[in-house]
């Protein structure tokens, strides 16, 4: 089986992309000069937006990753140009994430990209496309991260920190909780290659409940606390104090929050 070859518009940054990052740009600088009347709609609608940013990375990772491994058939679906509303579920690729978000603070992934399995050759390239999304994640947290871990905060002003700050823990929690070997999530997608068929069979019909099953769990208040715990102390080992996370996502619920911004604590 054969596909054109790539063409220009396959891989052209689409426009609904530039318009969420813009929105993060635009919200970035109000909470950085303080120009919102409410700073926490300004934390909310950066978080939101380089939230949404970050997904569409996650899947651009799985999808160029697919293409050099053997998926010629990942242009012609738009995965290349970072829409998400190109994903297999364009819907939940941003509501049903940003929803997770808005409930618990927890980073759960929502868009999907297809990819043509049967074009890959390799037990190790299919778990390397399934572990790129995860680990754009880990990216994205030491850049939230790098001016905590580089104690390079002096002029930051305090909502943005905060807002850097709950960004990160979002973007820690989507790493961990999407590696893990949960049919469903990137982490099963790694080990998968390596199970025998018959196993593979049986854990098929369980796929399209694994998300939802791991944010049930979550709702457990032991091991919400013991998820949380791990994560607040991965964070402290990036520089980012559970001050900083704290308040990130109280201004994020804007709705519920105070209007004036805590002063940060000296690192």
């Amino acid at each position: 089986m054969t596909t054109a070859p790539l063409r220009g518009s396959d891989r052209r940054i689409s426009p609904v992309f530039l318009g969420i990052a813009a929105v993060t740009a635009v919200s970035g600088w109000a909470a950085w000069t303080g120009f919102a009347s409410n700073p926490g709609l300004a934390v909310f609608l950066f978080v939101t937006a380089a939230w949404i940013v970050s997904l569409c990375l996650h899947e651009y990772a799985h999808a160029r990753t697919a293409l050099h491994s053997g998926d010629i058939s990942i242009g012609a679906k738009g995965y290349l140009t970072l829409n998400p509303l190109k994903y297999t579920h364009a819907l939940l690729s941003i509501v049903l994430p940003v929803l997770f978000v808005i409930m618990g603070g927890i980073g759960l992934p929502g868009g999907a990209v297809f990819i043509e399995r049967g074009r890959i050759r390799g037990r190790w390239r299919h778990s390397l496309i399934s572990a790129a999304g995860p680990l754009t994640n880990v990216l994205f947290a030491l850049v939230c991260t790098a001016p905590f871990w580089l104690d390079a905060l002096d002029g930051v002003p305090d909502a943005f920190r905060y807002a850097l700050a709950f960004l990160a823990l979002l973007q820690v929690t989507a790493a961990i909780l999407n590696s893990l070997p949960i049919p469903g999530l990137d982490g099963y997608g790694v080990i998968e290659p390596w199970l025998s068929h018959g196993i593979r069979r049986q854990v098929e019909p369980f796929a399209p409940f694994g998300l939802l099953a791991v944010f049930a769990v979550l709702w457990i208040p032991e091991v919400n606390h013991a998820f949380f715990d791990a994560i607040d102390a991965i964070l402290r080992g990036l520089g980012v104090s559970d001050w900083d996370s704290y308040w990130g996502q109280e201004l994020y619920r804007f709705w519920d929050s105070p209007e004036e911004v805590p002063p940060a604590i000296s690192s």
